[in-house]
């Protein structure tokens, strides 16, 4: 199973790792080059079967038409070819001093068809420095393991890849789900045993593992642990103490480096947890007050919050009590926050609900700030608190036993507002604030550059002959889905689903009657399932919770009334039908279809009582070209409506497929037109 992409976000890794350790492991030695003149120097060691890596390298750029070059030849000559240079260009060697760098074989050559690696001057027919390939040297390569041994039967798999220093996959993993606290473990001796380390899962979460069933799983040892300083890998019990499948791994092990470096970071406060792969928390309690770290590896554009659960049981948003963090520039914003809503805070019916801050429901921002930074990555606060205080809206931070604690990370919208997070605390994770010994259970963050997401395809219904739509709920799929689409984040994680397809553009005739069958949801009282269909022309949407001002910059098209008095209100919203993931079914596994189709196939329609509303509309001469469907209630949950003279599905289609707008048209006409004049100008001068 091949795991890596481009080459050269291999090397970037491997040369430019953010590691501190000593001599870091970058693959197989080779050996030294050999110095004739120019003083050419360096160590070279093998990447992989095509790659090689000098570190150190010396040239003083003074050939006259010298190059990397390699042969198979007993000796270096002008029998060879040219080795691009660590930028894949073939141009004459300018001058190196002590850089390291990574060179590829062209062609899908390997390492073992050379003999030879030179820096040879073909004006000369000369080498400057070389390096000869021992006689049956081997390059780091993924090694292949047996599968998983179990007695038990709870585990099964196939085989076990090690891919690299610092990845493990496991083939066709089964896990019955069956074990009372299970994690993917590693440690050193002869088998697994209770004092081993704890692995992040295939998606970075440090809790219990749920059941897998044939599953690909491609693990990552966090912080400076490898392959070289473990013994074995396993699924194991930590509170049965019992090993569920295991396999031992070999010693000297030749693979290759791995694509991830290592980022330290330390802190003074005794105690830490590592609530995900990319997120840890500090603290220690001094009195009646508790002091927090929060380091995040996070974008410069995301959030941070950890806080209290709504329940004492599990983690729940609903009632829970956070600090959001996130940096602007070089300043740090740090807001206590009430969860009311599965919504962002949203005023209606004269209260605000919803994920609010303090301030705004009628509460006080309870945590004190003491620094904020991003650095190399990582974004650091700390703040602190009284583990009770007065404030209704507060969770106390107990003063004995566990806490069931709740945490994301998510991005920031334009109005550097949080939206819905793209990871969170989706199993129980209980903290000791207050225990006796103090625990350090965190580990360096590590970073690699992650393939680019492949999207979803986008919709157009560009149907002349519909008249009719209908307006559903769903989940805005991610990376992959809506943001992909729009450009724009979900605040609320909901988006309309437009006859089934995730916020379509939708192309209309000027001047024909359309239906919008609304099943937005109609209870005012519940923000989460209160959704009217507006159209207008701003793309956000959210038109309730505009001021006064911003409401006279926005035309209302459709879906909003007026009272006699003046006041704006919805006019479509209509029973709530929402796609929903099925029950046990999990969000964070959203990323792992390829295909909307195969993602909604994977979802349940529910609908309550009561039947569509129906927003009636005729797009006329005054309307733009191109307007926008939205809630009236939450931002960024529809797109595009195309309002056209003719609907002509060919053309609209074989645009879009280019990546053209309808719209675009004219323009494009307009200026070939304008470009056609220019050239019969000059031909007639």
């Amino acid at each position: 199973m091949e795991y890596w992409g481009v080459k050269s976000i291999l090397i970037a890794a491997i040369v430019f790792g953010l590691g501190d350790a000593a001599d870091p492991y970058v693959g197989a030695l080779v050996g030294e080059l050999n110095s004739y003149h120019h003083q050419v120097g360096g160590k070279v060691y093998a990447v992989d079967a095509h790659t090689l890596l000098i570190k150190n390298f010396m040239y003083d750029g003074n050939g006259g038409d010298t190059f990397f070059w390699a042969g198979s030849r007993p000796r270096p000559g002008p029998q060879g070819f040219i080795v691009p240079n660590e930028l894949g260009r073939t141009n004459i060697l300018e001058r190196y001093l002590n850089k390291d760098i990574s060179l590829t074989l062209p062609d899908h050559k390997t390492i073992m068809e050379i003999k030879w690696l030179a820096i040879y001057d073909l004006g000369r027919l000369e080498s400057f420095g070389d390096i000869y390939i021992p006689e049956g040297f081997e390059p780091p390569q993924k090694i292949i393991l047996n599968k998983l041994s179990s007695k038990t039967k709870e585990v099964k798999s196939g085989a076990v890849t090690i891919a690299d220093s610092k990845t493990i996959i496991i083939e066709n993993l089964s896990y019955d789900g069956s074990g009372q606290e299970v994690y993917f473990w590693v440690g050193v001796g002869p088998q697994p045993h209770s004092k081993g380390i704890r692995l992040p899962d295939e998606l970075g979460y440090m809790t219990p593992l749920k059941s897998y069933l044939k599953k690909s799983v491609m693990l990552e040892l966090p912080g400076d642990l490898t392959v070289f300083t473990v013994d074995w890998f396993s699924l194991y019990d930590v509170k049965a103490d019992r090993t569920l499948g295991s396999i031992i791994i070999p010693e000297e092990l030749n693979v290759p480096p791995s694509l991830v470096s290592v980022v330290p970071h330390e802190n003074n406060l005794p105690n830490c947890e590592q609530l995900h792969k990319n997120l840890q928390l500090s603290w220690e309690v001094f009195g009646d007050q508790i002091t927090m770290e929060l380091t995040g590896q996070v974008g410069e554009d995301d959030y941070m919050s950890f806080g209290m659960s709504g329940s004492r049981d599990k983690p729940l948003m609903v009632g829970g009590d956070v600090v959001v963090v996130h940096m602007d520039g070089y300043l740090g914003s740090l807001k206590d926050y009430n969860l009311t809503s599965y919504m962002p805070c949203t005023h209606l019916l004269g209260t605000h609900k919803g994920v609010c801050s303090d301030d705004k429901v009628g509460g006080t921002q309870d945590y004190q700030e003491f620094s904020s930074k991003r650095d190399n990555g990582l974004n650091i606060f700390t703040f602190r608190r009284r583990l009770t205080t007065p404030d209704s809206g507060d969770q106390a931070y107990p003063s004995e036993g566990s806490a069931m604690t709740i945490w994301s990370m998510g991005p920031l919208d334009k109005l550097r507002r949080p939206t819905m997070h793209f990871a969170w605390s989706k199993d129980k994770q209980t903290i000791d604030f207050t225990r006796k010994v103090t625990e350090r259970n965190c580990f360096a963050f590590t970073r690699s550059d992650e393939p680019k997401m492949k999207t979803w395809k986008k919709f157009h219904l560009a149907d002349p002959a519909a008249r009719e739509f209908t307006a559903r709920l769903g989940p805005d799929g991610g990376a992959h889905g809506y943001f992909a689409t729009t450009g724009q984040y979900s605040e609320s994680g909901l988006v309309w689903y437009i006859n089934g397809l995730l916020t379509p553009d939708v192309y209309l005739k000027r001047h024909n009657t359309y239906r919008m069958l609304v099943e937005g949801g109609s209870n005012p009282y519940d923000p989460h399932a209160y959704h009217p269909f507006t159209i207008t022309d701003e793309p956000h949407g959210a038109y309730s919770q505009l001021s006064e001002e911003q409401k006279r910059e926005v035309r209302v098209l459709a879906g909003i009334g007026y009272s006699v008095r003046g006041d704006a209100r919805p006019t479509a919203a209509g029973r709530l039908c929402l796609w929903k993931h099925h029950d046990g079914a999990d969000r964070r596994r959203d990323v792992e279809f390829n295909t909307f189709e195969h993602f909604r196939n994977s979802l349940k329609l529910e609908c309550g009582d009561g039947k569509a509303a129906v927003l009636e509309f005729t797009p006329n001469k005054s309307w733009p070209d191109v307007v926008y469907y939205n809630s009236w209630t939450g931002p960024n949950m529809g797109w595009r409506l195309h309002i056209l003279d003719e609907v002509i599905t060919e053309d609209i289609l074989s645009r879009a497929s280019n990546g053209w707008s309808i719209h675009m048209l004219p323009t494009v006409i307009h200026g070939l037109a304008g470009l056609v004049c220019v050239v019969v100008a000059i031909l007639l001068v």
